[in-house]
């Protein structure tokens, strides 16, 4: 029976990450109905003289615009989701989040390097700019784990603390180089408040199959990830290798994060959020709880990016300012509401 319910719950959730699409698709500055944006899509798949007798602009906007802001936003809020679960799981920390250990200060400084090299290019839908988030999101938990290490060991308390201080270095120089930036700290500023409004197919396609890879392969650690939450010690007597799976899933999380981070920017409360939800709907076992998450942080981003494009419309506003002004007050709410102590 339960085994049932967990399907019944995943596949209700599929539905409206998949309902949520189709509307944040439909819906925006320019609005189309959505009998009109099946039949559009459904002519592209056709592919021929199928598409002619609809309107080029439209054809336009739904295809080479919003769906792939649409699909990316979906993906994002996927990957940030799973990369919570992991994090929250790993150090037994209910307010964890995937930029916890240094992923953001990374990827920022990464972006920001980027934005100040005086050339440009572009790999496979890609600037300097995403790849370098990228690279700096793994890199940078590579280095705080390896600060933490202690022996053969890396506990988690010295985790946390050389992560808060690695990201205080790097926002350091973070602060220095935008005193140098002059015409570019507007670009600098938006891009670490989140959006996805620059995404397009090529970038999409890179970053889904990666994404794709690290939550089928968090997925299947989703048992060890029970067995951590007993603790360490406990964990190790059951015959778990310890500091091996903390370290795998830790690049699992940074390569979610930092795929996550290369197309939208900094997007935060999705990996926080999120998972604390799930967490009270679906309970602590991560074979289920994983999933959900994902499929509740897709359906979150797409809703938080339809808000960012149609509150102000025709101005967008940064999809990292809804999801804090949406996810920092419905926590609150969620602690307040519970009024005990938050357990796994």
């Amino acid at each position: 029976m339960k085994t049932r319910i967990r399907v019944v719950g995943l596949l209700v959730l599929l539905a409206i990450l998949a309902a949520v699409i189709i509307a944040a698709t439909a819906l925006g500055t320019i609005s189309i109905p959505l009998p009109r944006v099946a039949g559009i899509l459904w002519a592209r798949v056709l592919g021929g003289d199928a598409l002619s007798r609809w309107s080029e602009t439209e054809v336009a906007i739904l295809w080479q615009l919003r769906l792939p802001r649409v699909l990316t936003a979906a993906v994002v809020g996927i990957a940030l989701a799973a990369a919570g679960v992991i994090f929250q799981g790993l150090l037994r920390n209910p307010m964890a989040d995937p930029y916890i250990i240094g992923t953001s200060g990374g990827a920022a400084l990464g972006a920001t390097a980027a934005l100040l090299l005086p050339w440009q290019w572009v790999w496979l839908g890609f600037t300097p700019v995403p790849l370098m988030a990228f690279l700096g999101a793994v890199l940078a938990v590579l280095i705080v784990y390896n600060i933490a290490r202690v022996g053969h060991q890396t506990p988690i308390t010295t985790l946390l603390l050389s992560g808060f201080a690695f990201s205080s270095i790097m926002a350091a120089v973070m602060s220095f180089l935008m005193l140098l930036s002059g015409n570019t700290l507007r670009r600098i500023v938006l891009w670490t408040m989140g959006g996805i409004g620059a995404s397009g197919w090529e970038p999409l396609a890179v970053v889904t199959p990666l994404i794709s890879l690290g939550i089928g392969l968090a997925y299947t650690m989703s048992g060890e990830l029970n067995v951590l939450l007993l603790g360490e010690e406990q964990a190790a007597h059951l015959g778990l290798q310890v500091e091996q799976r903390k370290l795998t899933l830790l690049v699992l999380g940074a390569l979610l994060t930092g795929a996550a981070v290369s197309v939208s920017g900094l997007v935060g409360f999705v990996g926080l959020v999120i998972p604390h939800v799930a967490r009270l709907i679906f309970g602590p076992d991560h074979r289920l709880l994983l999933p959900a998450s994902a499929l509740s942080g897709g359906i979150f981003l797409v809703l938080a990016d339809l808000l960012a494009r149609v509150l102000l419309a025709p101005s967008e506003i940064p999809v990292g300012t809804v999801t804090a002004l949406i996810g920092a007050p419905f926590f609150i709410y969620l602690l307040r509401k519970s009024k005990k102590e938050y357990t796994f």
